[in-house]
């Protein structure tokens, strides 16, 4: 568990008020303009408690909303509240947020230890705090090993641990991370997810982007997505994947006979079509994509063929962008 400090009465953020019934987050008809450029255009969103994937391709308004919750950016109009508290007024939730950004930018001559120490000594903590808790929260991460090495020769992935150890060093309610899996090796993305997940368990509110539905869905259902600066779909990935079942879905068999197993499906009532891909690769197009995969052991068995893979091609981002917006480009 990373620190609790709420009981240390030091440091700015201990001052900030409490406003219970207030969400971690609250946009009201928020809008932002870059000249003629539109970065989000009237969103209106709640967040509290728990890991919220923001997804959306480039573009979409993800960094933009960033900027805007982290006080890099004035709304152009509509509301920010941070725990109910207008951070243009005040700038004390500013206390209680740590943020991850995208940017690689970091002090190469540092080790692990100093760069989170130094942050911790800015959020107002003596050195032997700031030296106590860096520990601690770089043992969250498990960077513990790495934590005396020099940022410049961490791998792409233990530079996210060591920013999100930075982030998470003055005990945040709110926690920001801006694609932090991109570039990162496997293990390493296995361990930041684990990290991820612990946060949101512990009550947290955690607020994770990236593009890549397959990332956001191995950390949490709770899912916005924004296209084009507009909110698209705010809720439960699984319930706005039960929307699309009246769109079509595919279904990709790799095998070694495509048109032999054709033939034991061309009849099923789920299929409405068939398309050999390749010579080793059949699509079939169904549109109740659980029943369809219930179905195909069995009709995989009758045909005798041998299958080497199963996966869905337009199960992601894409895909859902597409269907939620009517296949507007």
């Amino acid at each position: 568990m990373i620190p609790d400090m709420s009981q240390r009465g030091e440091g700015p953020e201990a001052q900030a008020p409490v406003q219970a019934e207030a969400p971690t987050v609250l946009l009201d008809r928020v809008s932002k303009w870059y000249g003629s450029i539109v970065g989000l255009n009237d969103v209106s969103i709640a967040i509290s408690g728990g890991v919220s994937g923001i997804l959306g391709m480039n573009g979409a308004g993800k960094s933009t909303l960033f900027k805007l919750l982290t006080g890099k950016l004035k709304p152009s109009q509509g509301t920010v509240r941070l725990f109910g508290v207008d951070p243009w007024q005040s700038t004390k939730p500013f206390g209680r947020i740590g943020f991850v950004s995208e940017s690689e930018k970091l002090y190469d001559w540092m080790t692990g230890l100093e760069f989170v120490a130094t942050m911790a000594r800015l959020h107002g903590m003596t050195r032997e705090e700031a030296v106590k808790e860096s520990e601690r929260v770089i043992e969250f991460v498990g960077m513990s090993d790495a934590m005396n090495k020099r940022i410049g020769k961490y791998s792409k992935g233990m530079r996210q641990r060591i920013k999100i150890a930075h982030a998470l060093v003055n005990d945040p309610d709110l926690i920001i991370l801006d694609e932090p899996l991109q570039g990162c090796d496997p293990l390493a993305r296995t361990t930041i997810m684990n990290v991820i997940r612990e946060l949101g368990a512990q009550g947290r509110t955690v607020l994770v982007s990236s593009h890549i539905l397959q990332e956001i869905e191995r950390i949490t259902e709770q899912i916005v997505i924004l296209h084009r600066g507009r909110l698209l779909a705010l809720g439960n990935l699984h319930a706005i994947r039960s929307m699309l079942d009246q769109h079509p879905h595919s279904i990709r068999l790799t095998c070694d006979d495509p048109r032999k197993i054709s033939q034991h499906l061309v009849n099923d009532d789920q299929v409405f079509g068939l398309q050999f891909e390749t010579e080793e690769s059949l699509i079939i197009k169904t549109r109740n994509l659980g029943e369809m995969h219930a179905r195909l052991p069995a009709l995989i068995r009758q045909s005798g063929i041998r299958v080497t893979g199963i996966d869905n091609p337009d199960d992601n981002l894409e895909s859902i962008l597409q269907y939620l917006t009517g296949g507007e480009s």
